[in-house]
């Protein structure tokens, strides 16, 4: 609902209805309309996040098969869950509602991009990836998929055409390993 409507717009009884109850009964879960979206991003998208991080973590092989492997599976994660919607209401409506963008940031994006620069870090003292800002590089991996996020929720509905995100995972992992990558490594 927060991604089809935005969050302003978004009813607790329209909520409601849509998860079969009723608006008293959510109001027994949550005092405020931001929490039940805190609780939608707890509950509905950092576990699918906390999968993909709990796989990097265990990689045993190289960071280059690692976002090899990584960045087509977190677009299948991001295809398959509303998310692009919910980015997208995060985006537009942080100004009147801060409390979104700081849950987003703290539950999602910070934990993301922290594990991300990490893995960077330590292929770097492994002599894999070139010297540089770990979370400038890890901000380079992921932003074409936010982009490609976007570009769905926004152009896509008015008639553009679409991008197999998986695919553009794969090609851009590529791209960015080709800057990325000390020589020899790959």
């Amino acid at each position: 609902m927060f991604g089809e409507k935005g969050f302003a717009a978004s009813k607790l009884d329209d909520i409601a209805a849509r998860a079969g109850v009723s608006k008293g009964a959510l109001y027994l879960y949550f005092a405020t309309k931001e929490e039940l979206f805190h609780a939608v991003v707890a509950e509905a998208l950092a576990p699918n996040l906390e999968a993909v991080r709990a796989a990097a973590q265990a990689h045993e092989g190289s960071f280059a098969d690692l976002v090899r492997l990584i960045l087509p599976r977190l677009a299948e994660v991001v295809t398959r869950a509303p998310v692009g919607g919910v980015v997208k209401m995060v985006i537009g409506e942080s100004r009147n509602f801060p409390g979104l963008a700081r849950v987003w940031h703290d539950d999602l994006v910070a934990k993301a991009l922290e594990t991300v620069s990490g893995l960077i870090a330590k292929a770097q003292a492994r002599g894999e990836v070139k010297p540089g800002d770990p979370r400038a590089y890890a901000l380079g991996l992921v932003s074409p998929l936010m982009l490609a996020l976007l570009w769905r929720e926004t152009f896509e509905p008015v008639g553009a055409e679409g991008f197999d995100l998986p695919a553009l995972a794969r090609q851009h992992a590529e791209t960015a390993l080709g800057g990325m990558l000390t020589r020899g490594v790959g």
